[in-house]
């Protein structure tokens, strides 16, 4: 591996990352649609749909719950402020870890600084990092909403360099958004590892990770 002897901090994307956003957010779902959707007999187009449209986590969730307020077949239509306080509630403790992650990060803990930086809302990703009993696993959590800026913005890296007392070239940041993590980060001169969810590799991106992984626990071997 390229400079490892320089390595001082892995730094973390959350969501895709850390954890498992798409199962956290299939049990979200069906929560929700057995609170909200019980009068019905088949449930899977609905669950489909949403799924679709929250689009990854992307989805400004004032728009999705409006969305779904103006699509689905409501028993009785609720308030769209009580949809937020529903996924609030609900979304936080759907929260699910990937594969070995807690293995992973108590493995890198051993020889290196540990960061976080997640794009979200300060509530959603703080909680969600609390019911995983997470928080102490870091040295440093940066959330874009608490920060005021959001990846790929140089500055939400600058924020944890300057936090974990590092230059670029001492950190290697890990996510799944080849934009937002990756380039954002390359950009910044740190190295990445690149880890493969749910956003496909853009060709025009001119940066490089330094491994493409499936699978988190992948790092245990080579980190």
């Amino acid at each position: 591996m390229k400079n490892m002897n320089n390595i001082k901090a892995i730094i973390f994307d959350l969501d895709n990352t850390i954890l498992d956003r798409t199962s956290t957010f299939n049990y979200f779902t069906n929560s929700f649609i057995n609170t909200y959707f019980n009068h019905l007999e088949s449930t899977q187009e609905i669950f489909d749909r949403i799924v679709y449209l929250d689009q990854d986590g992307y989805k400004d969730k004032n728009e999705l719950f409006s969305e779904l307020i103006e699509e689905l077949p409501w028993n009785a239509m609720p308030q769209h402020n009580e949809l937020l306080d529903f996924y609030k509630t609900e979304y936080v403790k759907s929260a699910v870890l990937m594969k070995e992650a807690r293995e992973v990060i108590t493995h890198l803990r051993k020889k290196y600084k540990t960061g976080l930086i997640t794009n979200g809302k300060t509530s959603i990703q703080y909680g969600k990092v609390d019911i995983l009993g997470i928080r102490g696993h870091f040295d440093l959590i940066i959330v874009s909403e608490e920060a005021g800026v959001k990846k790929p913005d140089p500055r939400i890296f600058e924020l944890a360099l300057e936090g974990l007392h590092l230059r670029p070239e001492e950190c290697i940041y890990i996510g799944d958004h080849p934009v937002n993590d990756i380039e954002g980060a390359a950009k910044m001169g740190m190295e990445t590892i690149w880890i493969k969810v749910n956003h496909p590799w853009k060709d025009e991106l001119m940066v490089r990770p330094l491994y493409s992984i499936e699978e988190l626990n992948e790092l245990l071997e080579l980190l």
